[in-house]
Order: structure tokens, then C-alpha cells, then sequence
């Protein structure tokens, strides 16, 4: 199991995840996303998704009805939650080993970035909003 990637800033969710699925270091993906990357609502999805594949990877984003709930799963698959009380902007989460990487897994403990701890989780904090799929070969 690859180790999990802790947010360095108070939005880096996203940075985090884009490192986690790259094997990047969170100041080297937080370079490749740029100022885009660094907003006070952290990384726009369409900003990812579009780096994501600048990188190397084949990904494509869904917003996550009913029918696609089952392919959440995947390996691989990034996460980004719906806004809630706990999670203002949402938070973006990435699937391994049939776990969350959660890259700040203890912050409705202590909401001080400082202290953030990343790990993985069995379930998701809050309920899928929009999925980035990795695209196989001959999968759409």
C-alpha cells in the first residue's frame, strides 16, 4: 500500500490527491497544478481532470448519479464530495486498496492545517458529488 499524502494547506485536498495519484511530493503537485491549484476553494475539477491527463494519466470526470455509484470504487478513482457543513467547498478523496486516501483525515478533530494527518478510511466522509475515472484502454 502506497503511503497517504497530508494536505499542506487549508484548500490542498485536491493538491494532495492529484500527488497521491501522480507519486508526486504535495510541493511538486502543487507546482504542476499552479495558482489554479492554490485557490481559497481549492482545485477546480475541470483544472484536475485537465492536468491530470497533461501529466500522463487518462481520466475523465462524471458527476456521480445513482447508475455510476458501483464504479466509485475503482481503483484509482478520485472523489470529490458534495459541500456540507463539516466540508464547506467539498473534499477531494482518491480510492486505494479498496480504501479512502483521505489527505486530511483527522480535521473535524482539529480544523488547524498544522496538525492535519492524512490516512485511509473504509467509507466516505460526505456523499460523492463528482468521480475522476481512470480510462483504460477502449473504455470511454
Amino acid at each position: 500500500m502506497k503511503d497517504s499524502v497530508t494536505q499542506e494547506s487549508d484548500y490542498g485536498c485536491g493538491i494532495a490527491c492529484f500527488a497521491f495519484a501522480t507519486d508526486l511530493t504535495f510541493a511538486r503537485a502543487a507546482q504542476c497544478l499552479g495558482k489554479t491549484g492554490a485557490t481559497h476553494e481549492g482545485v477546480p475539477l475541470r483544472h484536475m481532470v485537465a492536468v491530470l491527463n497533461d501529466y500522463g494519466l487518462s481520466v475523465t470526470r462524471n458527476y456521480v448519479k445513482s447508475h455510476l455509484l458501483g464504479r466509485i470504487k475503482e481503483e484509482g478513482t478520485i472523489i470529490l464530495t458534495k459541500r456540507s457543513t463539516d466540508y464547506p467547498v467539498g473534499h477531494y478523496l482518491v480510492r486505494h486498496n479498496n480504501a479512502w486516501m483521505d489527505p486530511w483525515i483527522n480535521m473535524l478533530e482539529d480544523r488547524r492545517v498544522e496538525y492535519a494527518r492524512s490516512g485511509f478510511r473504509t467509507e466516505l466522509p460526505g456523499e460523492p458529488m463528482y468521480a475522476i475515472f481512470p480510462v483504460e484502454d477502449g473504455q470511454p
